[in-house]
């Protein structure tokens, strides 16, 4: 990838804000204890009307890295809408790669031609996002934990905080898609041949048919989180280990970017694979 003088002067200046941050950081940077006490792996959680016995819990990374990560999906794709041409530049020709990768793909699992459109855009809504997400993770910046139940900010000594590592995130998307799936089978199939379809292929299959469908948004969430929160915790490790010099950013890139793209093509061909059994 070939960059212009003035974004190579902007990533030279990033890197040399990183080495500086960490090596003032690293008297301080103890054993596990002081990690504890850090509050590691501690949220910057906020609880709503605790009071009245309904409350509302709101981790507030997920909502706005969520909010960041939608405006940075919605510019990038305003630029290259205002840039639309015939004869397509580097940008539109790899967006226009994707979409097409995206569209055949959709188009050979979904049966129900009417169909190809809507499941089209919900999948690959779910990977930019998704894919959006994890890749920011992989890349050192800004995060929060709890000391002494206040929130402290830290510059360059994790990456970037991604929704994906929350579970709420990932259970949302499965269950949008568990809801899209049977209302799309409701229209095709009509609600008698819908209910019915419960109960094939003998009547006793109901109870686990009903697990089946239940099963889903469970391991559809659960292996994103799973991965994402994983590979968060290891490289927490890891890098304790080597007293956190080089292996941490190798360990970033390659959780946030390799694993998190493989994570959200899975999360993307699991939700066609799911509306196109309920359309069968």
């Amino acid at each position: 990838m070939s960059l212009s003088k003035g974004e190579k002067i902007f990533v030279g200046i990033l890197l040399a804000a990183i080495i500086v941050t960490w090596l003032f950081s690293l008297p301080s940077i103890g054993g596990m204890d002081q990690l504890g006490q850090m509050g590691i792996g501690t949220k910057w959680i906020s609880t709503i009307g605790e009071e009245s016995g309904f409350f509302t819990r709101i981790n507030w990374l997920t909502v706005i890295m969520g909010l960041i990560i939608c405006i940075i999906v919605i510019v990038f794709a305003y630029g290259v809408f205002k840039k639309f041409s015939m004869i397509p530049d580097k940008k539109q020709s790899a967006v226009e790669l994707f979409l097409e990768f995206m569209h055949k793909t959709v188009e050979d699992s979904i049966t129900v031609k009417a169909y190809v459109k809507p499941v089209f855009v919900i999948s690959t809504t779910l990977f930019i996002f998704i894919a959006m997400a994890n890749i920011i993770s992989g890349i050192p910046g800004l995060n929060v934990s709890v000391i002494n139940g206040k929130p402290h900010f830290s510059l360059f000594l994790d990456t970037w905080y991604t929704p994906t590592s929350d579970l709420n995130t990932n259970a949302t998307y499965a269950l949008l898609t568990l809801i899209i799936s049977h209302a799309f089978a409701i229209k095709v199939k009509g609600f008698g041949n819908w209910i019915k379809s419960f109960f094939q292929p003998v009547f006793i299959m109901l109870p686990m048919n009903l697990v089946g469908e239940i099963s889903k948004p469970i391991s559809h969430s659960l292996r994103l989180f799973g991965n994402i929160y994983g590979g968060g915790i290891l490289v927490l490790i890891l890098s304790y280990m080597v007293k956190y010099l080089i292996l941490p950013v190798a360990l970033w890139g390659f959780f946030g970017m390799f694993i998190g793209l493989i994570q959200a093509m899975v999360f993307s061909m699991l939700t066609i694979a799911y509306i196109a059994g309920q359309l069968e």
